[in-house]
């Protein structure tokens, strides 16, 4: 059995810089061909001169006869100002700014602390309209793990969509009922990436046969009924769900720690997993508009034109890949078969 794809695009990414990025980014650009990069780095991409700068490392780094668009954000933070806004908006490769409440996630330490200090460059991106992507969390320690996205609803979105109701809001990474019934009943400007390790897994993950670090990302993996609510929504035909991986890589000896970092590395496979996931449902036919149209359609950006192949071909996937400094990178599902195979 084999389905073929228009070329999708990733709307939510982490690339990293140097040795990492030219490690990672062979894995996301032979399946897709564009995808929003993610803007925390230290420092962080905050002006446009950095994003520039960020996306001609990108580009260098592309091995050859690999195609490969990457579309760049900026990292909102206090200071962020209205020239700031207005510079990237008349940019061509800036589409997007990237909201990481202080502490939330990693490398978010320069996130904001207060939005109320941004409504400055908040009203100037609402009047040209450039998206908001939301990390959408609350980060006060007294709230549980489990209900903070929930609470990141109730204290900031619903007052945020508010006070700038035609603002473009991408709701990033969400791992909720809340989150998705939420989106639901927004309107036409707010959208929801949903990555593969929400569709795939519930938190029981984190704990099979001890502590598992590499299924650890944040926001944290939810409930099964919050699992099945989101793989309700990918697979709904909603134009306002999309494909945004969170692809986030970490070097073995920095998950595998006392105190390790938050993230699911799954660019190796992506357009794999999102298939395993939408055929649990049987929803195999509905794969192509959320991986390719609908993230496109959200953004203003045109449809891809090529095609890509996935086959039902169980194959197993690598334990580990060579990474920084003689570290490696321990994919999700590392040394586990999977039920599908991308062609070349």
């Amino acid at each position: 059995m084999q389905i073929s794809l228009t070329r999708p695009d990733d709307w939510h990414l982490h690339l990293r810089d140097g040795a990492a990025l030219a490690t990672v980014l062979p894995h996301t650009a032979r399946q897709f061909a564009r995808a929003i990069v993610m803007p925390n780095l230290r420092p962080p991409v905050s002006t446009v001169a950095a994003a520039g700068e960020y996306r001609q490392r990108i580009i260098a780094a592309l091995p050859p006869a690999m195609a490969f668009e990457p579309l760049m954000t900026l990292y909102l933070t206090d200071r962020t100002s209205v020239d700031d806004i207005r510079r990237a908006a008349d940019s061509d490769f800036v589409h997007a700014v990237k909201l990481y409440p202080a502490g939330a996630t990693t490398n978010s330490d320069a996130g904001v602390s207060n939005l109320r200090q941004c409504d400055r460059a908040l009203a100037e991106m609402q009047r040209c309209g450039l998206p908001l992507l939301v990390h959408g969390e609350v980060t006060d320690p007294t709230i549980d793990v489990f209900d903070r996205e929930k609470a990141f609803i109730d204290a900031v979105l619903q007052p945020l969509l508010r006070r700038y109701p035609a603002l473009k809001v991408v709701f990033e990474h969400i791992t909720t009922s809340d989150a998705a019934d939420f989106v639901v009943a927004g309107g036409p400007l707010l959208g929801a990436t949903i990555t593969a390790h929400h569709l795939l897994y519930n938190r029981n993950a984190i704990f099979a046969g001890g502590i598992r670090p590499h299924h650890y990302c944040l926001p944290v993996l939810k409930r099964e009924s919050h699992r099945q609510a989101l793989l309700r929504a990918a697979t709904s035909g909603s134009r306002r769900f999309f494909l945004g991986t969170d692809s986030a890589p970490h070097a073995r000896t920095t998950k595998e720690v006392a105190c390790g970092c938050a993230g699911c590395y799954t660019a190796h496979a992506a357009l794999e997993l999102y298939a395993e996931a939408f055929e649990s449902v049987g929803a195999l036919d509905r794969l192509e508009a959320f991986a390719s149209f609908n993230g496109a359609d959200f953004y203003g950006l045109p449809r891809n034109s090529g095609k890509v192949s996935l086959a039902r071909d169980d194959w197993r996937t690598p334990t580990e890949f060579a990474y920084l400094g003689g570290d490696t990178l321990v994919p999700l599902r590392a040394g586990e078969l999977l039920r599908w195979r991308m062609l070349d």
